[in-house]
């Protein structure tokens, strides 16, 4: 069975999206932008960024904004770090667009997280902690309640 020449591209995107999630997944840290990005894979920005929400409901800026967040909260665990100094190790370059997106994100500010984080050590095993910390993305917070009968 042959595919039309869409289903084929389609295809093609989906592959070169992947590319672009795994580069932010491994390269949080390092200053990225969807121009960047979107160069590294040979599309245009706006391209990218509109196949990337279709493909995974949100932008790519959301998606890596979450996983500088997630990585941000398993550092203010740790407790050795201050906030600022954790803005600035995964990748953000503003204190104040990282707070307010960890707001967002977790519920309260990181130096609050840090806080409970740090009064909570011990209480339950890292990888328990991890997963029930996640903070929860837009994709994920629009998530219609099943319905019952």
């Amino acid at each position: 069975m042959s595919s039309t020449p869409a289903e084929a591209q389609r295809r093609r995107d989906l592959a070169l999206l992947r590319r672009v999630k795994d580069r932010m997944d491994r390269e949080y840290a390092q200053p990225l932008d969807v121009e960047a990005l979107a160069r590294g894979v040979h599309m245009s920005a706006g391209h990218l960024s509109r196949q990337f929400r279709i493909a995974y409901g949100e932008s790519p800026y959301s998606y890596l904004m979450t996983r500088r967040i997630e990585r941000a909260m398993a550092l203010l665990r740790r407790g050795d770090l201050s906030v600022t100094e954790v803005c600035f190790a995964v990748g953000c370059s503003s204190l104040g667009t990282f707070s307010t997106r960890f707001t967002e994100l977790v519920g309260v500010p990181p130096s609050t997280y840090r806080e409970q984080a740090t009064q909570a050590a011990g209480e339950m095993p890292s990888c328990v902690t991890k997963q029930v910390t996640r903070p929860v993305r837009n994709r994920e917070a629009q998530a219609p309640s099943p319905q019952l009968a």
